[in-house]
Order: structure tokens, then sequence, then C-alpha cells
């Protein structure tokens, strides 16, 4: 199982979750490219960090919106967002390249990951970024999301992911941010569900739903209270479950 975390999403004198930490925890690290968050400064330590660690490196490509944080919907142009994300992948594999590795996956953020799940022109905007920038990069997203569908139609690898710290609904899409108990920042809580989703292939959702989860990647949210506490438990209880932790890519 990959256990994934979005990291450097701090921008200027701003710091928002403890990147450090999370890098010695996670598999894979979900790196903002600057137009969510994140600067060229944050990016370059990021990708030094996880090279330094092993941690593989993926491009978590958002829409251009740093003072809402990625979490406001857009509405594209098709040709813009293809550009905009290809940009963004660019631009931190440069920073990759400058410490002996690469991008090894793209998930999309924020309001651009809930779009590209049901919203069939920016999820194919987004599958277009990355058949052009490399057709073998695999995307880290919702299992069943209208963004898997078209990518496996396009060829490429798609890896399913769930989300510890995230309420679900009973169709298996997140709660909303804006919703009470959208985020569970319990730390036991969050281990807890995380170490069902791996041995059980199973989430809970919000009205006691039992949900199949056949995913190969678990998320952690940096930015949640707790994360790093969280995500200490959330190894932690994988690992005495006997899950081996590995990247995905």
């Amino acid at each position: 199982m990959d256990l994934n975390a979005d990291l450097g999403e701090g921008f200027g004198i701003w710091r928002l979750g403890d990147d450090e930490a999370l890098l010695s925890l996670v598999t894979s690290a979900n790196v903002a490219c600057g137009f969510h968050g994140g600067d060229p400064s944050t990016m370059r330590r990021v990708c030094e960090g996880a090279a330094r660690r092993g941690v593989a490196v993926g491009a978590q490509v958002g829409y251009r919106d740093l003072a809402g944080f990625g979490r406001r919907h857009i509405a594209y142009d098709f040709a813009e967002l293809r550009d905009e994300v290809t940009y963004q992948l660019g631009a931190l594999d440069a920073f990759c390249r400058l410490f002996g590795t690469r991008v090894r996956y793209l998930k999309p953020h924020g309001a651009l990951y809930h779009a590209a799940s049901t919203d069939e022109s920016q999820a194919a905007a987004v599958v277009a970024a990355v058949t052009g920038w490399d057709p073998e990069l695999p995307i880290l997203c919702l299992p069943g999301s209208t963004l898997a569908q078209l990518a496996v139609g396009a060829g490429l690898p798609v890896v399913a992911e769930a989300f510890a710290d995230r309420a679900y609904l009973p169709n298996g899409a997140l709660v909303p941010r804006g919703t009470p108990g959208a985020v569970i920042t319990d730390p036991e809580q969050v281990a807890e569900r995380a170490a069902r989703m791996a041995t059980e292939r199973i989430v809970v959702a919000v009205d006691g739903t039992v949900i199949p989860c056949s995913v190969d990647s678990i998320c952690v949210h940096g930015d949640t209270p707790g994360a790093v506490s969280a995500a200490e438990l959330v190894r932690a209880s994988l690992i005495d479950a006997d899950v081996t932790l590995a990247p995905f890519a």
C-alpha cells in the first residue's frame, strides 16, 4: 500500500503543514506546483527532501487560485486547463531533475480534483496534458470517477486512492468540505479507517453504508489539523496489520 500526503503548499513567508515530518512518514508526496499553493523555493526544498528519503514525487496540479487555495471551482476552457496542467508538470519536474529524480505521477488538487471526477471536459483536459507530457505517467484519483475512466480509455495508468481523513457519501463520493464532519481530525479514527481500507478493502460512509474500497494508495492531507500525528498513527496501524508500505510509482 502507498501512503500519500499533500506537501509543499506553503507560499512565501506562509507555511502550511510540516513537510519535513510528513516526508519521513509517507511513501509518495503530492507536491503543489505553484498555482494553488507552493512556490519555486518550496518546490525545490520538498523535491530535495523527497529524493533524499526515496519518496516518490507526484505533481499536485490545481487551478490558478492562490487566494482560494485551489478550492474554488473555475470554469476553464479545455485548452487553457490542458496547458496550465502541462505548465505545472514541467515546473515540478525541473526541480525533481536537480536531485536525480522526476515526477512519478499526477494528482489533481481541490476543486480540480472534484471537477475532474464528474466533469468530462475538465477531466479530458487533465488527460490530454498527461498524454502529451508522458503517456506512461500514472494518474492518482478516485476510483470510478470520470477522470479515471477517461484516463483508462487513453491508455494511461490509473491508481485508485482513498482518503483516511475525509468522510464519504453512500455513493462513494467525498462529503463536500463545507459540510460539518467532512474532514476527520481525530488521529485514532483516521488510523482505524486507513487500516480497514488496506486490510478489509472497505470504508464506512456517513450513514453507515459499507462501501467497497479497492485502492492502492491512501491519502492523509498535510493541511488537516493534527496531520503529522494522524500520519504517524496511520503508518503504525498499517505496519501492525502487516501491510507493506511502498510507493506505487
